[in-house]
């Protein structure tokens, strides 16, 4: 069952900056940016373009869903966003996760990532086994991506966000450890070490090594590992579509210029109101000194 989308005005606008500085604090505090990445990826990955299903629709909150071996852990970051979401309970709790990743990603030094809100709900969650396998290689990556209509570059950018946190024994069945040295930096060491090989310390998943054995993908890898900025360009694209899948933005926010419309918008009406009682405030003085 989903629920209607949220009426996207100035208000909501606003709840959503709020919610924003809310997620900060919290993953800023916390510390929890990784898991709070990994919810938005997971919440958003389950999408098939072609029967329309799934995707970035806030169903990871049912019971069902994040029981799924995939999503193992996930229960933690989705109680964290609900002491957010008590504060906001307007905003839906799919805009709510799609603006922890973006969140997470900034806050630990990667970079800004255009979030538009209007996301419906859904209480229905997609059955097991559509978000990848990390055990497989290449060929499990294109028919998990391709089929939510992304690409090779989508693969391996949204690949390097593995530059934040670590795998853990009892949600994944993989070594403690993390992909690079800093597991709390957002940058393109995930890209540098990938190149390096195999280290005891740091961690290579069958589809981390998919990417340098992949001729098609290895392109990418190389590219991000020399060129930050073309890795942090392609990767904002890259999980802002993701963030996006089957999503049809409000009529009003398709682009940037409408959202600061709004704002705008929402600005204007306040000056204006604030003008009418201050030019009342002044007729009255006036109609009663004469």
């Amino acid at each position: 069952m989903e629920a209607a989308a949220p009426v996207v005005d100035a208000e909501y606008m606003k709840e959503i900056e709020r919610t924003r500085r809310d997620l900060r604090a919290l993953i800023s505090k916390k510390n929890c940016a990784p898991i709070m990445l990994r919810l938005a990826w997971h919440d958003a990955g389950t999408y098939d373009a072609k029967t329309k299903t799934g995707g970035p629709d806030g169903s990871i909150r049912n019971e069902e869903e994040y029981r799924h071996g995939a999503n193992n852990g996930l229960k933690i970051a989705i109680d964290l966003c609900e002491e957010v979401k008590s504060k906001h309970p307007r905003v839906t709790y799919a805009d709510l996760y799609q603006l922890a990743g973006v969140v997470a990603v900034e806050v630990t030094g990667g970079p800004a990532i255009n979030f538009v809100p209007g996301r419906k709900d859904s209480n229905v969650s997609p059955n097991e086994g559509r978000l990848p396998d990390a055990k497989q290689g290449s060929s499990h990556l294109r028919d998990v991506f391709y089929r939510m209509g992304l690409s090779d570059k989508d693969i391996v950018a949204l690949s390097g966000g593995h530059t934040l946190g670590k795998a853990h024994p009892e949600r994944s069945g993989f070594d403690e450890k993390p992909w690079t040295k800093d597991p709390l930096k957002f940058d393109n060491s995930y890209f540098v070490e990938l190149l390096k090989g195999d280290t005891n310390e740091l961690l290579k998943l069958p589809t981390d090594k998919a990417l340098v054995e992949d001729p098609k993908f290895r392109r990418y890898v190389e590219l991000y590992a020399k060129d930050e900025d073309a890795f942090f360009k392609d990767y904002a694209e890259s999980h802002k579509k993701l963030s996006e899948l089957g999503f049809i933005p409000p009529s009003c926010l398709k682009s940037n210029a409408g959202t600061t419309a709004l704002l705008a918008q929402s600005a204007v009406g306040i000056a204006v109101a604030a003008t009418v009682v201050i030019l009342s405030y002044f007729f009255e003085v006036n109609r009663k000194l004469n």
